[in-house]
């Protein structure tokens, strides 16, 4: 049988890259793209794209060949964005470039990393991932001969800031703001005090959608859940349910792989049927009209976010807080920390260029170039980097 799709047209509240608010650095236009396909190509070919591909999800990269990396979730959130995007009518290059650049600011070690580093900040305006991927599309990319950054569009650059939501109630707050954020010169331009842009939003509940789902292939992978467990949770039950009842005597492992298949598939379908309802609620005639809302746009029916906050919580207690996975939280939460400590009492331990940018123990700039230098490190790099300093095993 011939599927057929057709593609729906583009709606008045998309964003359109031919009307983008444009480039902070301004550049000729392509000929062969539009500024968000240009965009996406920018950050696929950036450096800290490639690092996410030993950089943990939930299990350490080097673990196993089978579990989900930074780089490899990005890719499926992309992915899911994109199809939602398209159907929604919105622009696919957008939704699928901010997918694709959410994590770009995640350390070694997904959020035990993260929570080592903010510690260790407090003192010099803390960290955040967030706002770390601001810094490094803006700055720490050095790429083109006459500025830092890559460049990207105002409607990149928002999405990637403003993609969880609204950052302060007014446009002037600076209260609360990661410090990451307000050292963007001109943070006001990207308008912190209202939503992302429709496609921000599609890119955020997609990334939702693929590590929920695909943390339960990983988990039953790693034998740290059960099938027989998940058969209690709302949703997720039935749906395992309904694989084993129409296919019986099929293996586990196709099993897993179709019931996550109608998992996504039946939280797409909800995020589409909820959002046409809010569209159709709010009429709105412009992406602009999108961002001064006082709800989302985008998001998932009441009923869903109850199957959803009741599989968070089963993850959470079951495979989050596992004990394996506490070990080897706690053995990445020593490392970074240790890390840290090390280079920044004794800064003279980076290489040359580093540095040049540090202005000695314990100084304000040491411990950003620090903080910078660890954030930017795979988790495979990371575990070398603290051999090769802590250990008297290794020498070089």
């Amino acid at each position: 049988m011939t599927e057929i799709f057709t593609i729906p047209p583009r709606v008045c509240f998309a964003s359109d890259p031919a009307s983008s608010r444009g480039r902070l650095h301004p550049q000729a236009p392509s000929a062969t793209r539009t500024a968000f396909q240009r965009d996406r190509d920018r950050v696929i070919h950036c450096t800290a794209f490639r690092r996410l591909k030993h950089k943990t999800q939930v299990f350490v990269a080097h673990a196993d060949d089978y579990y989900r990396t930074r780089l490899t979730h990005s890719l499926e959130v992309a992915q899911i964005a994109r199809s939602i995007a398209r159907v929604l009518g919105l622009d696919e290059d957008l939704a699928e470039t901010l997918a694709l650049a959410h994590d770009l600011g995640h350390p070694p070690f997904g959020h035990a990393g993260e929570d080592v580093l903010d510690e260790a900040m407090k003192a010099y305006d803390g960290f955040d991932h967030n706002a770390q991927t601001l810094r490094i599309v803006t700055q720490m990319e050095h790429v083109y001969p006459g500025f830092d950054g890559l460049n990207l569009t105002w409607e990149t650059l928002e999405g990637v800031v403003k993609h969880n939501g609204p950052l302060c109630k007014r446009a002037s707050d600076r209260a609360g703001l990661a410090w990451a954020f307000t050292a963007y010169e001109g943070w006001e331009w990207l308008e912190p005090h209202t939503f992302a842009g429709p496609e921000a939003q599609v890119a955020a509940l997609a990334d939702d959608i693929a590590y929920n789902n695909h943390d339960i292939d990983d988990g039953l992978r790693a034998g740290i859940i059960t099938i027989e467990q998940l058969l209690e949770l709302p949703l997720v039950g039935t749906t395992f349910e309904e694989v084993m009842a129409e296919h019986p005597g099929l293996s586990r492992n196709r099993v897993i792989r179709e019931a996550v298949r109608r998992l996504i598939g039946k939280w797409v379908n909800d995020l589409l049927s909820e959002t046409r309802t809010r569209i159709a609620t709010a009429n709105p005639q412009s992406a602009d009209q999108v961002r001064l809302m006082s709800v989302p746009l985008v998001g998932f029916s009441d009923e869903m976010m109850v199957n959803i906050n009741a599989l968070r919580t089963f993850l959470l207690d079951n495979m989050y807080r596992h004990y394996t996975v506490n070990r080897t939280r706690t053995k990445a939460r020593r490392a970074v920390r240790e890390l840290f400590d090390v280079l920044l009492n004794e800064p003279d331990l980076l290489d040359t260029e580093l540095y040049a940018q540090t202005d000695g123990a314990k100084g304000a700039a040491t411990a950003r170039v620090v903080c910078d230098y660890i954030a930017g490190m795979t988790d495979t790099f990371a575990m070398q980097e603290h051999r090769r300093l802590l250990s008297m095993d290794s020498y070089l």
